[in-house]
Protein backbone atom coordinates (compact mmCIF):
# COMPACT_ATOMS: atom_id res chain seq x y z
CA UNK A 1 0.00 0.00 0.00
CA UNK A 2 1.16 3.44 -0.84
CA UNK A 3 2.06 5.90 1.85
CA UNK A 4 0.10 8.87 1.95
CA UNK A 5 2.35 12.03 0.90
CA UNK A 6 0.83 14.56 2.99
CA UNK A 7 -1.25 17.55 0.90
CA UNK A 8 0.27 20.94 0.52
CA UNK A 9 -2.17 22.36 3.47
CA UNK A 10 -0.78 19.85 5.92
CA UNK A 11 2.83 20.78 5.46
CA UNK A 12 2.17 24.60 6.11
CA UNK A 13 0.01 23.43 8.94
CA UNK A 14 3.49 21.91 9.79
CA UNK A 15 5.45 24.58 9.40
CA UNK A 16 7.11 22.13 7.16
CA UNK A 17 7.76 25.27 4.24
CA UNK A 18 9.54 27.75 6.96
CA UNK A 19 13.73 27.73 6.49
CA UNK A 20 15.91 30.11 7.81
CA UNK A 21 16.73 33.64 7.29
CA UNK A 22 17.97 34.59 3.57
CA UNK A 23 21.53 35.52 4.81
CA UNK A 24 22.00 32.18 6.36
CA UNK A 25 20.64 30.04 2.84
CA UNK A 26 22.86 27.48 1.17
CA UNK A 27 23.15 28.44 -2.49
CA UNK A 28 22.64 24.70 -3.46
CA UNK A 29 18.75 24.99 -1.80
CA UNK A 30 17.34 27.45 -4.52
CA UNK A 31 15.76 25.04 -6.64
CA UNK A 32 14.17 23.97 -3.43
CA UNK A 33 13.49 27.71 -2.46
CA UNK A 34 9.80 29.16 -3.82
CA UNK A 35 10.22 32.71 -2.57
CA UNK A 36 10.87 34.92 0.47
CA UNK A 37 8.72 36.65 2.86
CA UNK A 38 9.79 38.81 5.27
CA UNK A 39 13.81 38.07 4.53
CA UNK A 40 12.74 34.43 5.18
CA UNK A 41 12.73 31.77 2.53
CA UNK A 42 9.85 29.41 1.93
CA UNK A 43 10.47 25.91 0.90
CA UNK A 44 8.76 24.64 -2.27
CA UNK A 45 6.28 22.21 -0.95
CA UNK A 46 5.67 20.52 -4.20
CA UNK A 47 9.49 19.53 -4.25
CA UNK A 48 9.38 18.50 -0.67
CA UNK A 49 6.28 16.28 -1.82
CA UNK A 50 8.43 14.43 -4.81
CA UNK A 51 11.78 14.12 -2.47
CA UNK A 52 9.66 12.74 0.11
CA UNK A 53 8.36 10.14 -2.37
CA UNK A 54 12.02 9.16 -3.35
CA UNK A 55 13.30 9.21 0.22
CA UNK A 56 10.34 6.43 1.42
CA UNK A 57 10.72 4.84 -1.84
CA UNK A 58 14.10 3.86 -1.05
CA UNK A 59 13.18 3.13 3.00
CA UNK A 60 10.61 0.92 1.56
CA UNK A 61 13.20 -0.97 -0.64
CA UNK A 62 15.86 -1.14 1.79
CA UNK A 63 13.39 -2.91 4.49
CA UNK A 64 11.83 -5.21 1.63
CA UNK A 65 15.74 -7.07 1.84
CA UNK A 66 15.31 -7.22 5.56
CA UNK A 67 17.80 -4.23 5.72
CA UNK A 68 18.37 -1.75 9.03
CA UNK A 69 18.47 2.14 8.55
CA UNK A 70 20.10 3.93 11.64
CA UNK A 71 18.31 7.19 12.46
CA UNK A 72 20.20 10.21 13.76
CA UNK A 73 19.24 13.38 15.22
CA UNK A 74 20.79 14.40 17.98
CA UNK A 75 20.11 18.31 17.86
CA UNK A 76 18.44 19.12 21.64
CA UNK A 77 14.79 20.00 20.02
CA UNK A 78 14.57 16.68 17.88
CA UNK A 79 16.12 14.27 20.19
CA UNK A 80 13.42 12.96 21.63
CA UNK A 81 11.26 12.46 18.41
CA UNK A 82 14.61 10.33 16.73
CA UNK A 83 14.26 8.14 20.30
CA UNK A 84 10.53 7.89 19.86
CA UNK A 85 9.98 6.64 16.16
CA UNK A 86 13.03 4.59 16.03
CA UNK A 87 12.20 2.55 19.14
CA UNK A 88 8.44 2.54 17.37
CA UNK A 89 10.26 0.27 14.24
CA UNK A 90 12.63 -1.68 16.44
CA UNK A 91 15.69 0.54 14.61
CA UNK A 92 18.73 1.76 15.87
CA UNK A 93 19.36 5.39 16.98
CA UNK A 94 21.82 7.86 17.86
CA UNK A 95 19.97 10.99 19.52
CA UNK A 96 23.00 11.57 22.11
CA UNK A 97 26.10 12.81 20.46
CA UNK A 98 27.81 10.89 17.02
CA UNK A 99 31.28 9.25 18.30
CA UNK A 100 33.89 9.42 15.56
CA UNK A 101 34.45 5.99 14.37
CA UNK A 102 30.85 4.75 14.70
CA UNK A 103 30.61 3.48 11.15
CA UNK A 104 34.31 3.75 10.07
CA UNK A 105 35.48 2.14 13.00
CA UNK A 106 32.66 -0.27 13.98
CA UNK A 107 34.58 -2.84 15.58
CA UNK A 108 35.52 -0.54 18.27
CA UNK A 109 32.06 0.31 19.20
CA UNK A 110 31.64 -3.21 18.29
CA UNK A 111 33.63 -3.98 21.49
CA UNK A 112 31.96 -0.52 23.87
CA UNK A 113 28.72 -2.70 23.27
CA UNK A 114 30.02 -5.91 24.29
CA UNK A 115 31.31 -4.24 27.28
CA UNK A 116 27.86 -2.50 28.47
CA UNK A 117 26.10 -5.81 27.49
CA UNK A 118 28.16 -7.81 29.74
CA UNK A 119 28.11 -5.54 32.71
CA UNK A 120 24.64 -5.14 32.37
CA UNK A 121 24.28 -8.54 32.21
CA UNK A 122 26.26 -8.88 35.54
CA UNK A 123 24.63 -6.63 37.14
CA UNK A 124 21.03 -8.32 36.48
CA UNK A 125 22.51 -11.47 37.59
CA UNK A 126 23.68 -10.02 41.14
CA UNK A 127 27.26 -10.33 40.21
CA UNK A 128 27.95 -7.14 41.32
CA UNK A 129 27.31 -8.03 45.02
CA UNK A 130 30.55 -9.57 45.53
CA UNK A 131 32.62 -6.46 45.08
CA UNK A 132 32.73 -3.40 47.49
CA UNK A 133 30.48 -0.58 46.97
CA UNK A 134 33.45 1.44 45.31
CA UNK A 135 33.98 -0.42 42.88
CA UNK A 136 29.93 -1.38 42.57
CA UNK A 137 29.54 2.38 41.88
CA UNK A 138 32.41 2.44 39.11
CA UNK A 139 30.68 -0.50 37.35
CA UNK A 140 26.84 1.55 37.57
CA UNK A 141 28.38 4.73 36.71
CA UNK A 142 30.22 2.56 33.47
CA UNK A 143 27.25 1.60 32.33
CA UNK A 144 25.15 4.97 32.54
CA UNK A 145 28.30 6.45 30.46
CA UNK A 146 27.81 3.86 28.33
CA UNK A 147 24.14 4.31 27.85
CA UNK A 148 24.51 7.68 27.34
CA UNK A 149 26.15 7.48 23.81
CA UNK A 150 25.12 3.69 22.42
CA UNK A 151 22.26 2.84 24.13
CA UNK A 152 20.38 3.14 21.16
CA UNK A 153 22.64 0.75 18.96
CA UNK A 154 23.07 -1.68 21.54
CA UNK A 155 21.27 -4.10 19.22
CA UNK A 156 23.39 -3.10 16.25
CA UNK A 157 25.35 -5.90 15.06
CA UNK A 158 26.50 -4.55 11.97
CA UNK A 159 26.97 -1.77 9.90
CA UNK A 160 23.65 -0.41 8.74
CA UNK A 161 22.13 -0.21 4.83
CA UNK A 162 20.98 3.46 5.32
CA UNK A 163 20.91 6.30 7.72
CA UNK A 164 18.18 8.31 8.31
CA UNK A 165 19.19 12.37 9.73
CA UNK A 166 16.43 13.71 11.29
CA UNK A 167 18.60 17.48 10.80
CA UNK A 168 21.98 17.04 8.24
CA UNK A 169 23.60 20.42 9.15
CA UNK A 170 24.74 19.45 12.42
CA UNK A 171 25.77 15.91 11.66
CA UNK A 172 29.22 16.52 9.58
CA UNK A 173 31.23 13.56 10.43
CA UNK A 174 28.32 11.19 10.29
CA UNK A 175 28.19 12.29 6.91
CA UNK A 176 31.77 12.02 6.27
CA UNK A 177 31.70 8.48 7.58
CA UNK A 178 28.97 7.58 5.76
CA UNK A 179 30.66 9.24 1.96
CA UNK A 180 33.09 6.76 3.04
CA UNK A 181 31.70 3.84 3.15
CA UNK A 182 28.93 4.44 0.34
CA UNK A 183 26.42 4.18 3.13
CA UNK A 184 23.32 5.36 1.41
CA UNK A 185 21.74 8.42 3.52
CA UNK A 186 17.99 10.22 3.48
CA UNK A 187 18.17 13.28 5.44
CA UNK A 188 16.41 16.18 6.08
CA UNK A 189 17.63 19.77 4.23
CA UNK A 190 16.94 23.32 5.36
CA UNK A 191 17.35 25.96 3.90
CA UNK A 192 20.76 26.78 5.66
CA UNK A 193 21.71 23.07 4.36
CA UNK A 194 24.11 21.36 1.76
CA UNK A 195 21.27 19.24 0.20
CA UNK A 196 23.91 17.08 -1.19
CA UNK A 197 25.12 15.70 1.58
CA UNK A 198 22.32 13.20 1.50
CA UNK A 199 21.54 11.03 -1.38
CA UNK A 200 18.00 11.50 -0.38
CA UNK A 201 17.31 14.82 0.38
CA UNK A 202 14.41 15.98 1.69
CA UNK A 203 13.70 19.70 1.55
CA UNK A 204 11.79 20.97 5.06
CA UNK A 205 12.06 22.82 8.22
CA UNK A 206 14.47 21.22 10.31
CA UNK A 207 13.68 23.29 13.50
CA UNK A 208 9.97 23.12 14.29
CA UNK A 209 8.91 19.93 15.90
CA UNK A 210 5.69 19.09 13.82
CA UNK A 211 7.55 19.93 10.71
CA UNK A 212 10.39 16.97 12.20
CA UNK A 213 8.32 15.00 13.13
CA UNK A 214 5.65 14.33 10.17
CA UNK A 215 8.83 13.55 8.25
CA UNK A 216 10.33 10.84 10.67
CA UNK A 217 6.73 9.23 11.45
CA UNK A 218 6.47 9.34 7.12
CA UNK A 219 9.95 7.08 7.45
CA UNK A 220 8.86 4.97 10.05
CA UNK A 221 5.48 4.20 7.99
CA UNK A 222 7.67 3.19 5.13
CA UNK A 223 9.51 0.88 7.46
CA UNK A 224 7.00 -1.11 8.41
CA UNK A 225 5.50 -1.28 4.82
CA UNK A 226 8.79 -2.15 3.41
CA UNK A 227 8.91 -5.11 6.30
CA UNK A 228 5.38 -6.56 4.89
CA UNK A 229 7.12 -7.49 2.12
CA UNK A 230 9.29 -10.17 2.12
CA UNK A 231 11.76 -11.40 0.04
CA UNK A 232 10.25 -14.44 -1.56
CA UNK A 233 7.26 -12.38 -2.46
CA UNK A 234 8.92 -9.73 -3.81
CA UNK A 235 10.91 -12.38 -6.34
Amino acid sequence: MPIKIPSLLEMIKAGVHFGHRTSKWHPKMEPYIYTVKNTVHLINLEKTQEKLKEALDFVKEVMEKNGVILFLGTKKTIKEVTKKYAEKVNMPYINEKWIGGTMTNFSVISRLIKKLKDLENKKEKGEFAKYAKKEQSKFNTEIEKLNKVIKGIKNLDKLPEAIFMLDTKDEKTAIREAKKLKLPTIGIVDTNCNPEEAVYPIPANDDAIKSVEMITNLVAQAIEEGRKVTPEASS
